[in-house]
């Protein structure tokens, strides 16, 4: 490398293992912007909204927590096949979420204020999210514990899902209700604040 910087006469490029790697890196960079950008978008459309998508997607970085955290217990090094198990978690993990804000937009829409909503919310959707995590978890509980020589290519892609999952769900259940409300009192201090702001002027005229 030394060599090659003092020198005008020589040159040097990564192959073999060092240019797929990162090729697959800038693939998978790509991929990952490319994914965040279409549930953003497919959220947006049946939302009729621009913020509420981000408070779906809130659940992603939760769903990747959990499956480091899953790849920890399982003693299994993370690969690529972990962050191809991220990707496909993250398209998995905003459906709980979905499902929770849909309900709470349902419940407005008939004049039930957010506070309520939201606590109706979390007890009519608690079952339907907890079972689907679940039965997700279950479903790839066998491949995770299997030990053939073959399954060891798909084991960290089926712990980044079963795990994230998981996570995901749990951390759901308490930060969607939570994010709303937030977002709820943050829109009403602004809207304070830029009353008492124009207020003055508004008296003078």
């Amino acid at each position: 490398w030394e060599l090659c910087r003092q020198a005008d006469n020589l040159s040097f490029q990564f192959i073999g293992y060092v240019a797929e790697a990162k090729e697959a890196k800038k693939r998978t960079l790509l991929g990952g912007t490319a994914l965040l950008l279409a549930l953003y978008g497919l959220l947006a459309i049946p939302f009729k909204s621009l913020v509420q998508p981000f408070f779906v997607m809130t659940a992603v970085p939760f769903g990747i927590i959990g499956a480091l955290v899953g790849h920890i217990i399982m003693g299994v090094t993370p690969s690529y096949l972990s962050i191809f198990g991220m990707l496909a978690l993250a398209g998995v993990t905003v459906n709980d979420s979905l499902v929770m804000v849909d309900h709470v937009n349902k419940q407005l829409k008939k004049g039930m204020d957010l506070d309520q909503a939201t606590r109706q919310a979390g007890k009519r959707r608690f079952r339907p999210i907890l079972l689907t995590s679940l039965t997700t978890f279950l479903g790839l509980l066998p491949l995770m514990l299997e030990r053939s020589l073959q399954a060891q290519f798909l084991i960290p892609m089926a712990i980044s899902l079963g795990f994230g999952v998981i996570f995901a769900t749990t951390i759901t259940l308490y930060l969607i209700p939570c994010v709303l409300m937030t977002a709820a009192h943050f829109q009403e201090v602004c809207l304070r604040t830029k009353n008492w702001y124009w207020k003055p002027f508004r008296d003078q005229v």
